[in-house]
């Protein structure tokens, strides 16, 4: 069997939320051994609050900190370990595990680190040739903002996205929750790669400082570029493009279902008019050129939905894809966790807890590529909160179960949350009435396979 890339790779992530809990999820694919650090009092945000999603089965069960959506997904293939950092002999066993890691991963603020004594400076004093990966909204450094903790859903302002994502004339808008954490997570990757080839070359490591508020920036730079060159501002203008008309959703039959369409150039645009059934639009002088077509979109948008209402959104995709003019259906989550491209590409993967966690066999997001010579998969399940202390403790850096024990008595290992919240009993029903779902398909399961 192919080496995995990462192999013989130990990383130590104490992170939370999205970003780098990801990116480690997606190195343990990779073949990396991932050890989580969490604190008894500071579970990671998926496992209780925000970002959480729902509990499989929509059941908390006796230990909901285990069986939340977000940190399932994320955390695969992880070992757990629940320290409390804020105590000297936490940070210390903290310190020892840094000794025996290639990387160590963080996204604490810049002043918790630095208080710690584990600033890059100082973590080379420990481990000469670590790479050490800092995410954090504003980047370290100097900076007026580098102290201020952020997160992505507000980043999306800071950094322009939501100026320019809305209808014209409506307010600024968010592009759905968490944009930025997939760039983070991405460009984490492509560090990592970047550092280990470094310290393959050289023998030293390395420090990825990542600042999510210049990847969103990035983003919008088309934006930034005209008004550094032209002085301009641009305004919102809801689904429709700059230089591709028509472009827009359109509703296609059932219940809130539609399409994307989008129009480049004047050979899609008679191919379109063609398909719907109006070639004298396309000889229509209101709509020859694309200047024409950006001045009447209202009457072509209409004359295109009188077309696409009377189909399902995956026709329309197959029948304008087949005469060259860029459409696809507009996916819910039902449809992205059934669609048979998914499937294929293996991106979808199937995953079979352990009995004594209570929640049989599951669908897992994978991975957004494939390597051609290296099969790949989720090798586990995400971790129960400490699952791993004592193999971890007693397998890497040592210690006996008499000093384990002692860790326990102190409360510096834990394998529950200190400040467990009860967790909302609100019915599915009641959250389809309350607007916060769609629909809830009870046959789920057997749709999935599982």
């Amino acid at each position: 069997m192919a080496r995995l890339p990462l192999e013989g790779i130990r990383v130590l992530e104490s992170s939370y939320v999205f970003a780098l809990p990801y990116a480690a999820g997606l190195m343990a694919d990779l073949g990396a051994e991932v050890i989580k650090v969490e604190g008894p009092g500071r579970p990671d945000t998926t496992r209780t609050g925000g970002f959480a999603g729902a509990h499989a089965d929509n059941n908390p069960g006796d230990d909901p900190w285990n069986r939340t959506a977000t940190f399932n997904m994320l955390n695969r293939g992880k070992k757990s370990v629940v320290l409390d950092l804020s105590k000297p002999e936490g940070l210390n066993v903290f310190k020892e595990l840094i000794q025996v890691s290639d990387i160590v991963m963080e996204n604490f603020t810049p002043r918790v680190m630095r208080r710690w004594e584990l600033d890059y400076p100082n973590m080379k004093k420990l481990k000469p040739d670590v790479v050490m990966v800092s995410n954090t909204g504003y980047g370290h450094g100097a900076g007026p903002y580098s102290e201020y903790p952020a997160q992505a859903t507000t980043q999306e302002a800071t950094h322009g996205l939501t100026h320019i994502t809305g209808y014209p004339g409506d307010i600024p808008s968010k592009a759905g929750q968490s944009f930025v954490d997939f760039l983070a997570c991405w460009a984490c990757l492509l560090g990592v790669a970047l550092a280990l080839r470094h310290r393959n070359r050289t023998g030293k490591g390395l420090w990825l400082d990542i600042g999510m508020y210049q990847l969103g920036a990035f983003t919008t730079s088309e934006y930034i570029l005209d008004w550094l060159a032209n002085g301009r501002i641009s305004d919102r203008i809801g689904n429709r493009h700059p230089w591709r008309a028509p472009q827009g959703s359109y509703q296609c039959v059932g219940k809130d279902q539609w399409c994307v369409i989008s129009v480049g150039d004047d050979e899609e645009w008679a191919a379109l008019c063609s398909e719907i059934g109006r070639p004298d639009m396309a000889a229509d002088s209101r709509f020859t050129t694309h200047a024409d077509r950006v001045e009447h979109h209202d009457e072509i948008d209409t004359a295109i939905s009188a077309w696409t209402r009377a189909l399902d959104k995956f026709a329309v995709m197959e029948r304008l894809q087949g005469v060259g003019v860029p459409c696809g259906p507009i996916f819910d989550s039902k449809d992205t966790s059934l669609d048979p491209h998914h499937l294929e590409r293996g991106f979808l993967e199937k995953i079979e807890y352990p009995a004594d966690r209570k929640m049989g066999a599951r669908t897992l997001m994978g991975r957004p590529w494939r390597l051609s010579k290296t099969p790949m998969s989720i090798t586990s399940p995400a971790p129960k909160f400490g699952d791993h202390n004592r193999e971890v403790l007693r397998g890497v850096l040592g210690y006996t179960d008499a000093q384990c024990d002692e860790l326990e008595t102190a409360g510096i290992l834990a394998d529950r949350p200190t400040n467990v919240q009860p967790p909302p009993t609100m019915s599915l029903d009641d959250m389809v009435k309350q607007g916060r779902l769609a629909y809830v398909d009870p046959d789920f399961k057997s749709k999935l396979g599982i």
